[in-house]
């Protein structure tokens, strides 16, 4: 899980240009793509995403290793300009049932970096808090959005709306019926309610002591991680 974005939300809800007038294309992320993908996140996500922010998370190789693991779900998207330069990314993976037998892996034990264990020790405990497959119960596979990133040079393209509108096609395609983004920034959530989707889990910081104090209290109005959901069909819900 990664949080979403530094688009605004009136960029969000601006409609797509026309193809013929549009100034960029949207592609699939490759490996390919990895160095490049990098490079933008650093200028423009990774220093404001708020957890980051406030563990003062500086450079850290671990980060980088985790948003580009989605990548090989073939379902990440990039909005790419007539220089062929990335300026825009939608990073997803795919989330699959897991059997009753499985073992949840706790992504925060293996993370060597000690700022970042933090984070994904967050991670880990909203997994025990809550499960998108309990709520839709008939849901094997849902689509998982990661990263939205779109260079502050070229808002109100309506990028964030074509990366978002590639991701629905890639479930229409491969019927899946649930897109599911976490959230840790207050302005992440407003854009992807501004782009159709409703909160279904949220826990404030302030709630999450695990060793009987608040870890992370990140500058408002940043107060809480949020679940976020679209529906593209009408899936069965609890």
């Amino acid at each position: 899980m990664e949080d979403v974005l530094n688009v605004s939300s009136k960029q969000a809800a601006a409609a797509p240009p026309a193809d013929k007038d549009c100034p960029y294309t949207i592609e699939l992320v490759t490996p390919e793509d990895a160095d490049a993908v990098i490079a933008m996140l650093k200028k423009f996500f990774f220093k404001d995403e708020p957890l980051n922010t406030f563990l003062d998370l500086g450079e850290c190789k671990e980060l980088e290793k985790f948003s580009l693991k989605p990548i090989k779900d073939n379902c990440s998207y990039k909005a790419v300009n007539k220089n062929g330069e990335i300026i825009g990314v939608f990073l997803n993976g795919l989330m699959r049932r897991p059997a009753p037998s499985d073992v949840p892996e706790k992504a925060g034990d293996s993370c060597e970096h000690p700022k970042f264990k933090k984070i994904l020790t967050l991670f880990d405990h909203l997994d025990t808090q809550f499960s998108i497959f309990d709520l839709y119960p008939n849901e094997n596979l849902i689509l998982d959005g990661k990263i939205l990133s779109v260079d502050t040079n070229y808002r109100g393209l309506g990028i964030a709306g074509r990366l978002t509108q590639r991701a629905y096609e890639y479930m229409q395609e491969n019927k899946i019926n649930v897109y599911h983004v976490l959230c840790s920034s207050h302005f992440s959530a407003r854009v992807m309610e501004k782009l159709g989707f409703h909160e279904v889990f949220n826990m404030k910081f302030s709630d999450y002591k695990p060793n009987g104090q608040v870890v992370f209290k990140p500058d408002l109005p940043h107060v809480a991680m949020r679940t976020m959901i679209k529906e593209l069909q009408s899936p069965t819900k609890l």
